[in-house]
């Protein structure tokens, strides 16, 4: 997911962040670190714990505890830390439960909700926001990023027609063109879009980092070599993005520049996917330390499979099929991740594991599902084509 969601941490996971055993480690001194928190004197970490003693003065002001859950979903976001979400959640507290919470809480309930792929409970929410407010920006974008991702794509276009005249035109721009774009308008989307940001006078950072992501996530499916350039825009554009330095590393995969992405991830390996993506381009590249980088994305499947997290199923396939040479275990995450959502990566790996496979039921959802959109995705086509199955 993209936009206001893409990037939002997934599942609670309070042990198990750093992909821990899934049987629990009993330290033996009382001096050991356990863990270092990432950049814990940044302004970012100083703001949090200021916003974090401002709301314990006054738990049930809700101002308060909305300002400090944001900030603990952007440092989700930034640092690629599910815990950080579970504190958001905690702040909320008060009204986490309450069906009828006011807009602010139930804006920051969907996004934690859709972070942990619980879209249902999210749609909820953001049905119940735009029922009292129709034409809010931020509940239109995130619901229309959510329909998206689920494969729904007559009531996601909708959303984003309502946000014409509510919000810069390039995030209206950005929600169309992501639906075009696997909707057979591949072309037209990226035209279309490009031609938005070429004209936009005032452009804010995060709507540019977006739209040039989104166009070199176009470019790479429809094999286009400016996907480098838009990626590469896109990195100069915003903040440090998770979610942009994956899709840059699977384009770098693709292109058989491992070094390249090894030296982009390096200092990344907290996040499970950006692991995913080093140990890939470890092995490719012979590297030694790949087997380590396995090993430890293993320990970390072992442990969300014991605490029943399923977030990172597509990421886990990719593991399986790639790293273990499982096409089996590969194709039953990716089926099962299918089911929860619809993105181009998870066809993708549906369509690898598939043929890895020889599955010819899963191969039929692929086909069909390509036949029925208009999907364009070249690596997709390639994998069909080299193993006799036509699209």
């Amino acid at each position: 997911m993209r936009g206001v969601l893409r990037l939002g941490a997934s599942g609670i996971a309070l042990l198990f962040a750093l992909g821990v055993a899934a049987s629990p480690f009993v330290p033996t001194d009382d001096e050991q670190v356990l863990e270092r928190l990432p950049g814990g004197n940044r302004p970012q970490f100083r703001q949090l714990k200021a916003l974090r003693s401002s709301a314990a003065l006054a738990p049930n002001d809700i101002a308060r505890a909305t300002i400090l859950a944001a900030a603990y979903i952007r440092a989700s976001r930034l640092e690629g830390d599910p815990r950080f979400n579970s504190y958001a959640q905690a702040a909320l507290t008060p009204w986490w439960n309450d069906p009828e919470a006011p807009i602010p809480v139930l804006m920051l309930r969907a996004t934690i909700l859709q972070s942990r792929h619980e879209f249902d409970a999210a749609l909820a929410d953001l049905d119940k926001v735009l029922r009292r407010d129709p034409r809010n920006p931020q509940a239109l974008l995130t619901r229309a990023t959510v329909l998206t991702v689920r494969g729904k794509y007559a009531p996601a276009r909708d959303d984003c027609s309502g946000l014409h005249d509510i919000v810069p035109a390039i995030y209206a721009a950005a929600c169309i063109a992501a639906i075009d774009s696997v909707t057979g308008g591949a072309a037209a989307a990226h035209e279309n879009l490009q031609r938005t940001l070429n004209e936009g006078a005032h452009i804010d950072s995060g709507g540019r980092a977006w739209a040039e992501t989104l166009l070199g996530e176009i470019a790479h499916r429809r094999g286009d070599p400016a996907a480098e350039r838009h990626f590469r825009a896109a990195l100069n554009a915003g903040e440090r993005d998770l979610y942009l330095l994956g899709a840059y590393s699977d384009w770098l995969l693709d292109q058989g520049r491992g070094e390249e992405v090894i030296s982009l991830l390096q200092n990344e390996s907290r996040v499970d996917p950006l692991l995913l993506r080093l140990a890939l381009a470890q092995r490719s590249m012979k590297r030694p330390e790949a087997s380590a980088s396995i090993d430890a994305l293993g320990a970390r499947f072992d442990a969300s499979h014991a605490r029943a997290d399923t977030v990172h199923q597509r990421e886990n396939a990719r593991f399986e099929l790639f790293l273990r040479d499982d096409a089996q275990s590969a194709l039953t995450l990716a089926l099962a991740n299918w089911k929860v959502q619809r993105e181009p990566a998870d066809l993708r790996v549906l369509a690898e594991a598939a043929v890895a496979s020889g599955d010819a039921g899963a191969l039929g959802v692929v086909r069909q599902w390509m036949a029925d959109t208009g999907f364009e995705y070249a690596a997709v086509s390639t994998v069909l084509r080299q193993h006799g199955v036509a699209k």
